[in-house]
Parts: structure tokens; sequence; C-alpha cells
């Protein structure tokens, strides 16, 4: 095994190899050289050479989500840096670690003129865990002789060794994103046979926190007396609640569960279609009567961040007099009421919670419950007649999808979409949500691929698909990866927003018509290209290409962009006729 020769280089490879992460995407370049050269060849470590920066940090994000640990990212000095920085603010608001590793220049060749040269330092500052800024290790012959520098130097070493440590440590402790910056002099290709250093390893803290039940005590008697609990699931990573307490819970008259596709949670006492069951309460003849019959006493949050506007809308304008978070992600204040942050797992808190609480007589699941059950058969009901849409598309997508089964949603549209139907329990859901943003959905997908056990699939809007089109630039997608790309032809979600279609320049500057379609792509990177343009041959299509495994498969539906926006905006007004 050849290593660089550089000690800095050698340092921060054992130090990421000793916390165990061993899993890292690499750009090409030419300053991080040392970097490069020690991970790829180290056997140990799984690394990967994706060259768009972009793409590349979202697929060490979706490696980082399937594995739940850190993944490294290495690229070179410069802009090639700045464009980690969407990937790097997801995995901020979705907790998820990333170790960013930047070469650089020597400080004092900054702002001199230098090629690929930009002020690196603290660069992420507002959407990072930490900052590492190390120091050059270098002493050149020039000052070979003098001992003051030569002991600045020896600081130096010290200072990066502690440095690497705490960002390492914070990735792992705190679940998000840390920065390691390094400045490299040349020569950068210079290689030995093995290290020539033994770092400084400060072991991270893995102790889980624990609650003591005097802390506990006081919110399991207001749990006691309130008749109207809501618990509201975000994003939840599959798994994450042992069946045993979900059970109780639901099995609770006063507790209502709200879930939507990304909490990964099945049970038939669960409302997942919250926007289907809200909607309808804001067209009838007294709507406040209805929303200060769902209000909650108490609220309490499990899990990240939430897609649906209209219960984010309904618990803001009707708050619970309690708001507490459980769970070691971020406790975000969504409804402006938070006063309780149980920084603990969830199944820890269930533990010591359960225990200490009394069933109290209530009406409030059992009236919601009928409720969420009319919406269903109204689902049912408006979903035979629906002519060949977005909406019918996912119908007949939700209908063929494969039992075990990753699935990537991309923003905006497709993901709403998603929300209106439900998932068997081995279907695990994804979707970038700490930003929303649609650029880096299909590099996340692949990187979830890439390392994930189940076959997956992304399904996305045509938008979302063509800007993050270089995701399909690298050479480790599995022949089990599946694209299901709805093409209606624009952004068919700025059509929904209210007012949006007004603006005399909406198709050229909101909608962004185009007459697009992946079939070249397709050929240059090497799926098998389907497309489909009506409904007749859509199941089908589906059904055959679920079971086509030696090669990566793209299924291009193209929906049109007519009435998607009246059909959606109908199916929340629909009611049956009794």
């Amino acid at each position: 095994m050849q290593i660089s020769s550089i000690p800095l280089a050698q340092s921060i490879v054992l130090l990421c190899l000793s916390k165990g992460i061993n899993h890292i995407v690499i750009s090409p370049g030419s300053r991080n050289a040392p970097l490069t050269i020690s991970f790829s060849n180290h056997p140990e470590i799984k690394a990967f050479s994706i060259v768009d920066e972009r793409s590349a940090a979202f697929v060490a994000l979706g490696m980082a989500q399937q594995l739940n640990k850190p993944v490294g990212l290495l690229c070179t000095s410069g802009s090639a840096l700045l464009n980690y920085y969407p990937a790097i603010a997801e995995a901020f608001y979705s907790d998820v670690p990333l170790v960013v590793i930047s070469a650089d220049r020597p400080v004092e060749r900054i702002d001199i003129g230098d090629g690929q040269t930009i002020r690196q330092k603290n660069v992420f500052s507002n959407h990072i865990l930490y900052e590492a800024n190390l120091h050059s290790e270098v002493v050149t012959d020039v000052y070979q002789n003098d001992k003051k520098i030569e002991q600045k130097f020896g600081e130096a070493k010290l200072h990066n060794q502690r440095e690497i440590n705490l960002a390492l440590n914070t990735a792992i402790e705190k679940n998000g994103p840390v920065h390691i910056n390094v400045p490299f002099y040349e020569p950068l290709y210079g290689l030995v046979d093995k290290p020539t250093v033994a770092p400084l390893l400060i072991e991270p803290n893995l102790a889980s926190k624990k609650l003591e039940m005097q802390e506990v005590k006081p919110f399991a008697d207001k749990w006691s007396k309130a008749k109207r609990k809501l618990i509201i699931v975000g994003v939840l990573a599959p798994n994450s609640i042992e069946q045993q307490y979900l059970e109780i819970l639901v099995k609770d008259p006063s507790v209502l569960i709200f879930t939507e596709t990304t909490s990964n949670l099945h049970h038939p006492n669960l409302i997942s279609r919250i926007d289907k069951l809200i909607a309808p309460l804001e067209n009838i003849p007294n709507p406040a009567e209805a929303f200060e019959k769902l209000q909650p006493d108490i609220l309490i949050s499990l899990g990240g961040l939430i897609i649906s506007k209209k219960v984010k809308a309904f618990l803001r304008n009707y708050q619970p007099k309690e708001h507490w978070h459980v769970g070691t992600n971020q406790a975000l204040n969504t409804y402006f009421c938070l006063n309780k942050h149980f920084d603990v797992t969830i199944n820890h808190f269930f533990s010591v919670f359960f225990p200490m609480i009394k069933e109290v007589e209530s009406d409030y699941q059992a009236f919601w419950i009928n409720k969420k059950n009319q919406r269903d058969a109204h689902h049912q009901e408006y979903m035979k007649n629906l002519p060949y849409s977005d909406l019918k598309a996912f119908e007949y997508l939700v209908q063929n999808l494969p039992q075990k089964q990753l699935v990537h949603f991309s923003n905006s549209s497709i993901i709403r979409y998603a929300q209106l139907f439900k998932f068997k329990p081995h279907q695990y859901i994804y979707c970038n949500r700490g930003t929303s943003g649609i650029d880096g959905s299909s590099s996340t997908a692949i990187g979830a691929a890439i390392v994930s056990d189940f076959p997956t699939t992304l399904v996305t809007g045509d938008l979302s698909f063509f800007y993050d089109s270089n995701a399909l630039w690298n050479n480790y997608i599995p022949h089990n990866f599946k694209i299901i790309l709805i093409n209606n032809g624009g952004g068919g979600i700025f059509k929904i927003l209210p007012g949006a279609q007004e603006n005399p320049t909406f198709e050229t500057y909101f909608e962004t018509k185009h007459q697009l379609n992946a079939s070249h792509l397709c050929k240059m990177y090497g799926f098998e290209y389907h497309c489909v343009h009506q409904e007749t041959t859509l199941a089908d299509c589906l059904s055959h290409v679920f079971q086509q495994n030696d090669k990566p498969q793209l299924v291009e539906i193209f929906t049109g962009n007519e009435h998607n926006d009246v059909l959606l905006k109908n199916y929340f007004k629909y009611k049956t006729k009794n």
C-alpha cells in the first residue's frame, strides 16, 4: 500500500479510519492529490470518483443516509468547494453526517493571484457544525535551522490533530456536516510504503443520553389529564420506533397520530393523508368549529421536517397548550409554540414515559379516524374515474412498486403527490426535505443505491431530473436502479400555487415549459429507456421494468400539463354523493 508522504494527509486518513469512516467520494483535482492517493490506495477504504462536485456531494449524502454514519467528501481547492454547498445545507437541516475535506493553498498564497484559489476558511459557517482550519506542517529549507519556526510547526501539528479529531467527532456525535480545510505545499505526489505518523486519537463520546424519572413526571401528569393529544411524525428512518410503543399509542382513545410518506410508519389507525383530512374542513360552513375540535391540548413532534403546508397552518392558527419535541435531531419551532425538547432517542423516551401515564376517556381518536376513513373512501372513488394525468400515473406507480424497495422521491409536486398514497411496510421512503430543493434528488438516490441492500427506485419530475442530470455521470450505478420520470413539460407545482398563473410571464419564468425528453441521456449513460404516452400501456410498462435488473432502467411518463392542477384541486374538494 502506497500513501502520500505528507504527514498531514496521512493523519486525516488514519483518523477517519480509526472512527469507522471508510466511504469517501472524491472529485478529481491536483491540490487534493495527497489525500486522493492516500484514501484511494488504502485497502480498508471504499473510494468513489465523481467529477461533478455538486453531484458528488449529494451522492455522499445518499450514502450517509443509508449507512447511518459519516461519509467523506474530498475536493481540490477553489470553486470546486463551493459546489458542495447545496448538499451541505441539506445535510445540516436533515441531520446527515458528512465530512467535507477541501484541499487549499497555504495561507500566504491566498488573494495574491494564484489559480483555483479562494477564501476557503469558514466558507460554510452558516450551515456547518464544525470547521477545522488546519495549518501547514511544512518547514521549508529556508527555515530548517530556525528553532522558533520549527517549534511553531510542531505546534501546528498538534493543533491539526486536535482539530481533525474534533471535526470527525462532531459529525459522529451530532449527525451533521463538518468541514476540514487542508493547506498543502507542493510537491503533492510523493509516496511512501507505510505511514510515518501515529496521530493523536481522541475518541468520540458515543454514550446515549438518559432521562431521569423526575424530569419526565410533570409532563406525564399533563399527558394523563389531556383529552386531545396529537403526535405528528416528520422525516424518519425506517424502523425508528419500536412496534410495541406504536401499539400503545394507537390504542389510546385520546391520541391521534399524523404521519407523512417520509415517516416510514405503518398502521391502520395512523392518518397519513393529512392534507386530505384537513382540506375539506376549510370549505365547510363553520371551519373554525371543526378546527377547534381537531386542535390538540398537547402536541408531540417526532422526526424531521414536515411537508404538509396545511398542517403547519392549522397548528400555527390553533396552537396546542404544550408542544414537546422528542428525538436527538434538531428541535424546530415549526408551530411557534415549542416549549420542551427531550434530547434522547424516541424509544428511550417512550420506555420511561409510558409507565408513568394513565389513559383518559376521550372520543378524539374515534371521531377523526372516522373522518379519515371517509376521506379514504373519497380517495378510492375519485381515483376510479380520474383521467390520465400526473395523479393517475402515481396510482399506477404505487400499484406496481415492488414490495422490498428503497424509494427516493424528488421534491416539489412529486413528493406532494406521494403524500396522497399509502406505501407498504418494506417500501422505505426518502426525500431531501432539509432544504426541499430539486437540485440533488437524483444524485442522492444514486448514492443511496450504491450502498443499500435494497433495490432502489427514484421517482422524479422533469425539471428536477434534467437539473441534476450529471447524477448519471459515474461508474457506480447498480444495474437494478430504476428511474420513474414524470414529464409534464414544466414546473407543474407553480400552477397549483395561488396567483402564479396570473403573471403574464408565467410560462417562461415560473412554469418554464420545455420539450425535453430523457432518451439521449439514457443512451449516453447506459440506461435502458422506456416511454409512455397513454394510460393503456402504463401498467404493463411499469410491471416489465421492475422485473429488469440487467442494466439501469428509466421510464419516462409523459402526462401533459393542461389539467393536472385542476384534477389535483378537485381531489381535495371531492366528496362522495352521500
